[in-house]
């Protein structure tokens, strides 16, 4: 995500480094780089010259502070200002109505409406706890109803189900009827798109708006079509009002134009983003956050609250107790291993991290960390339960076993075992530390 924006932005950054002081001259020659940076990255133009006028005028009239080095204080205040142009903060869905409260999704086709839709019934459902309904309008594209009630089954999630397929109109009539009826708290209505912006489809979509009266519109947009992604939002929203848009496809926009410029241009919030194809695959918009890792700060919150949500707190329990006990095994490894996949590939992880999203370019020509996991998985597959539990069982002639039986080298059993090793030592440590002083944290 952005990895060319953020290889472009820190290296401009860098040119601060060791800079007792930012004269003009310098400041100005910055300025020049980091616009350069955002205009290839297709950012507004007018979104890049406000940007680079609030940066400047930030940095010439700030008083410099002792605790922190000039380049310290450039970068908080090209951090601030990305998330400020941005949103500054993350934009809730509003619930405050009546039930059932009508979000309606909206967009053109290919976008990922149907998709983004059954991402947000499944957001809603397991974080605010709430009864959720959905309903698709798009009579057009083959398909298109059986594949919304078939994802949204598969979530646990209710759909409504009708032959009625002429009339739009009455179509949403008799969902919205249904949703009362069944005392559902949340009515999602996944509407039709076209190839492009035209006359009928904004007509449809309106002529839906004024039967649901909505709390909250939608619209789908792919992040990776860049400006396009903007006037897309502008036309929508000069029709329809628009409460919030969900960014598509963020994990292969290597640019960033379009979450960069979408909310100054239009004034719209960003509230969510996709960043995969898996219904888990969907993150709260927050435009701090995002500023944080587009400039390679790491992104510690949303890793914490990703664990919160996907990791098995028995289980992480279990695992703590035991390495501090230093009766971490093999095992237990491969369980915390299997824990940790769970909230996705460890390449992505990585980039939550401050300075990794650098670091791993360092390492282009070893092999991916996915690709290792696998290797690590393979090896203690391999292995017998006994030797699992008990390490000091895998001599010579078993890691020789071992190697043969996973597909790998025994030098790679004799890597794995020192690594065992080491984070069976460090985890035991750390462990006694929040087990023992802080108790209360787990």
């Amino acid at each position: 995500m952005f990895d060319s924006l953020t290889e472009k932005l820190v290296t401009t950054l860098r040119t601060l480094s060791g800079k007792t002081r930012i004269t003009e001259e310098v400041l100005d020659e910055v300025c020049r780089q980091l616009r350069t940076n955002l205009l290839e990255a297709d950012v507004n133009v007018k979104v890049v010259k406000d940007f680079i006028e609030s940066v400047r005028g930030k940095a010439l009239g700030k008083e410099v502070q002792k605790s922190i080095s000039p380049e310290q204080q450039f970068i908080r205040i090209v951090y601030e200002e990305l998330a400020q142009i941005m949103g500054g903060k993350a934009s809730e869905l509003n619930f405050r109505v009546r039930p059932p409260a009508v979000i309606m999704v909206v967009g053109l086709q290919g976008s990922g409406k149907t998709t983004s839709t059954v991402k947000l019934a499944k957001y809603i459902k397991q974080k605010f706890k709430k009864s959720v309904y959905a309903a698709s309008m798009d009579v057009y594209r083959p398909a298109a109803i059986e594949q919304l009630a078939t994802q949204m089954q598969a979530q646990g999630i209710e759909h409504f189900e009708s032959s009625i397929t002429k009339s739009v109109r009455e179509r949403a009539i008799l969902a919205k009827e249904e949703a009362i009826r069944k005392n559902m708290e949340v009515l999602l209505v996944d509407t039709a798109g076209r190839l492009h912006v035209d006359n009928e489809m904004m007509d449809e979509v309106s002529e839906l708006a004024q039967v649901f009266q909505p709390t909250e519109i939608l619209l789908v947009v792919d992040g990776m079509t860049g400006q396009d992604a903007v006037k897309i939002a502008s036309s929508f929203n000069d029709r329809l009002s628009l409460t919030g848009l969900i960014l598509t496809k963020l994990d292969g926009d290597a640019r960033g134009g379009a979450a960069l410029s979408v909310r100054a241009v239009t004034g719209v919030p960003i509230k969510f983003v996709g960043t995969g194809e898996k219904p888990e695959d969907f993150e709260v918009f927050h435009p701090d956050r995002l500023a944080s890792r587009i400039l390679d700060m790491g992104d510690l919150l949303s890793l914490a609250e990703k664990a919160t949500t996907t990791l098995d707190p028995e289980e992480t329990l279990k695992l703590a107790k035991k390495a501090k006990k230093n009766d971490f095994t093999l095992a237990d490894f491969y369980s915390h291993l299997q824990q940790i996949k769970k909230m996705g590939s460890f390449e992505n992880l990585m980039k939550f991290l401050p300075g990794m999203g650098q670091m791993t370019k360092q390492f282009k020509d070893m092999a991916p960390p996915d690709t290792e996991l696998k290797k690590i998985e393979a090896i203690i597959q391999s292995m017998t339960p006994s030797e699992r539990i008990d390490y000091n069982l895998l001599d010579g002639s078993r890691r020789r076993r071992i190697a043969a039986g996973s597909g790998t080298k025994v030098e790679d059993v004799n890597k794995l075992m020192k690594q065992f090793l080491e984070a069976r030592k460090m985890m035991t440590r750390l462990t006694k530390m929040s087990l023992g002083k802080r108790g209360r944290m787990w």
